[in-house]
């Protein structure tokens, strides 16, 4: 089965087309650079730019993938959870290529995407598993029982990782995006020369708090009186990114410890942070779990993992029809 899947969450216009589920034919991302001098996604100009890219986009993903639009057997589209002016065009756009082409359409939920990250990664994973899903809008711990059955064990109560990132990003004078910027700069600095809060750590809590990490940035900042250079940059940023990355391991950890499973799994854009995958499999290794990182062009937002998702409930017979709505939140 040939299945086209597009996101359009947020500011990345993205198409794929996957064959039987598995195989990657093609996989093309679009990313939005107006947004970098706002810090942070603006959504009206989000929702324009979707609607300009979107068409060529999935065109290059089609000419990738060798295929017509003629020999698609169906079409996979993020309808929930994300900005709704940015979900509606790439909804709008996959609900009148069904109808023209008279295929099948079904509304994929974004975060599943992430999970599936892990499946097109290592189509042998054993389940059930422990997913950390650690993105810019979402940070929530998942038991996967099976594909598309899943319970929730813990979230943010406020900001989500790659959130924390963007904002003490924005603190810094860093573009938006933060993370990569970020994680660069921390490489080679002290982890432990800023004493930066770990909250909600206590045991039996699963879930995850981290706004008062980036007020502690911000007062820090104050203290300081000025933006930090250099090699004291390097230790501000490596103990900022150390206090994200040990909540999200330890609680993850802690997680596939009371879940009783063997294997352990990330996706999300914080799952392409290097040190996150390097704490996480150490940690994990450790207490006995397997830990299984997807790529990176797999972890950030792309349309592979949507058609992932969209194979998989065509296959369960799922479908949606031309109603179908799209959702800001789950």
């Amino acid at each position: 089965m040939l299945v086209l899947g597009i996101d359009t969450s947020c500011d990345e216009t993205a198409a794929a087309v996957l064959s039987d589920g598995r195989c990657i034919l093609s996989n093309v991302v679009a990313s939005q650079v107006v947004h970098a001098r706002f810090g942070g996604v603006v959504p009206e100009y989000a929702s324009r730019a979707h609607m300009t890219m979107i068409v060529p986009v999935v065109e290059q993903a089609l000419e990738q993938a060798g295929v017509a639009f003629s020999d698609l057997d169906g079409v996979a589209v993020t309808n929930r959870p994300g900005l709704v002016g940015c979900l509606l065009i790439g909804v709008s756009y996959a609900k009148a290529l069904a109808y023209d082409l008279d295929i099948p359409i079904v509304g994929v939920d974004h975060i599943e995407g992430h999970v599936f990250a892990v499946r097109l990664a290592r189509p042998d994973v054993r389940l059930p598993a422990v997913c950390l899903v650690a993105s810019g809008g979402h940070t929530e711990l998942m038991l996967v029982e099976d594909w598309g059955r899943y319970e929730t064990l813990g979230r943010t109560r406020d900001d989500a990782a790659g959130e924390a990132f963007d904002k003490v990003g924005k603190l810094l004078g860093l573009e938006y995006p933060a993370g990569p910027a970020i994680e660069t700069l921390a490489r080679g600095g002290d982890p432990t020369a800023f004493d930066f809060p770990r909250a909600m750590m206590e045991r039996g809590n699963l879930d995850f708090s981290f706004s008062g990490l980036k007020t502690a940035v911000r007062y820090q900042l104050d203290d300081i009186g000025r933006v930090p250079e250099g090699a004291e940059l390097s230790d501000f940023l490596a103990s900022f990114q150390q206090a994200v990355v040990d909540a999200l391991v330890a609680k993850t950890v802690r997680a596939a410890e009371a879940a009783s499973v063997t294997t352990i799994a990330v996706g999300g854009g914080v799952a392409a942070n290097a040190h996150l995958a390097k704490h996480l499999t150490e940690e994990a290794s450790r207490c006995g779990f397997e830990t299984i990182v997807p790529p990176g062009k797999l972890c950030t937002d792309n349309g592979a993992v949507i058609a992932a998702v969209g194979d998989s409930l065509f296959s369960r017979g799922v479908r949606d029809g031309l109603d179908l709505s799209a959702r800001a939140s789950r």
